[in-house]
């Protein structure tokens, strides 16, 4: 199976001079929605991982930074939701779209080849780093954020202390070796919690807490697993006891086992993880339980979600930008 080049060109469709749009009605941006703090964030962690990026890539990453300087308040939380108005909708506070922002800070202040982007992300890192959220999925995306300051200065006191902060807010693992998932019910990014442990103890070099983290992850790659690649967790969730509904299945969900199985491939050293990488990828490119390619070859736009009647075709930021990340994660693969 050929494996796509990333392709940035409806990142750059959906990208204004303010930020990204979260909707499209198929390849066209829907302006009426405006711009969530998420999707900016996932936009700057995609675009400072490319290590030689174009001008027109510099100014996406530029304008991302930008935006969530601006999302930014004193206290370190940030507003999620903009107009297109340019009027923010809510107050700023430290939900998925906080941990999610110090995730992009993170990776553009470890990663982004321009100095002061670099530099400037830091700043607002920084800043992130003084607030705890209350929710584990938030910070899970903020330690994954600061997992990526550590492993570009391992002395960070800051992000360390966040990073830690994050895995021990997931939790324990869960008593019941048919359900060893630190949390009741799954519902979305769910391999993020399992890459934050596995993340804290690579940074600790805690052999315990790293074949917990690890087992974390194979279990949610089996419950995720079809007859025809993978068939992960559909947009509501799923809890044990409920009858699982096999479609609506999100990219979201499939991006967030590519990052955490290139963690656990990077942190371990074993292809096993790799193999599994490629099964993330595959599913994009039709192995899923439709058979159906979950992107658009002439726009590089990824459809919003595999339906029971095939693919969603609008082509959102959220869709768009796990396509883009799971193909990086491909692209940087070691050859066999």
């Amino acid at each position: 199976m050929k494996v796509p080049e990333p392709n940035f060109a409806h990142l750059v469709r959906l990208t204004d001079d303010t930020g990204l749009f979260e909707h499209a009605r198929l390849a066209v941006a829907r302006r009426e929605h405006g711009y969530c703090t998420d999707d900016v964030a996932r936009g700057l962690v995609v675009t400072s991982r490319e290590a030689d990026p174009s001008a027109e890539l510099v100014r996406l990453a530029e304008c991302y930074l930008t935006f969530l300087n601006h999302a930014q308040a004193k206290t370190g939380a940030f507003h999620n939701r903009l107009g297109h108005d340019r009027r923010w909708a809510d107050p700023a506070g430290l939900g998925d779209w906080w941990g999610r922002a110090l995730w992009g800070l993170g990776t553009a202040a470890a990663r982004h080849p321009v100095p002061w982007i670099r530099d400037s992300a830091l700043t607002a890192f920084r800043l992130g780093t003084s607030q705890r959220s209350a929710y584990p999925h938030a910070m899970a995306f903020a330690g994954l954020g600061a997992a990526e300051v550590l492993r570009a200065d391992p002395g960070d006191v800051d992000a360390a202390a966040l990073l830690s902060d994050a895995a021990t807010a997931v939790g324990p693992p869960g008593a019941d070796p048919d359900w060893p998932w630190p949390l009741p019910r799954l519902t979305y990014a769910n391999a993020a919690l399992a890459e934050v442990v596995i993340a804290d103890a690579a940074a600790r070099g805690d052999d315990t807490a790293l074949g917990t983290g690890l087992h974390l992850l194979a279990w949610i790659r089996d419950v995720q697993s079809g007859p025809r690649g993978l068939r992960v967790i559909p947009a509501g969730g799923w809890a044990r006891g409920e009858e699982r509904a096999g479609r609506d299945q999100q990219p979201i969900e499939v991006a967030a086992l590519a990052d955490a199985f290139a963690t656990a491939a990077a942190v371990t050293g074993d292809r096993a993880w790799e193999v599994d990488l490629d099964r993330t990828v595959a599913w994009f490119l039709g192995v899923n339980d439709a058979g159906a390619v979950m992107w658009d070859e002439h726009t590089g736009g990824g459809y919003d979600g595999l339906t029971a009647y095939g693919p969603n075709l609008n082509q959102g930021a959220e869709s768009t930008l796990a396509l883009l990340s799971t193909l990086q994660h491909a692209r940087a693969k070691v050859p066999a």
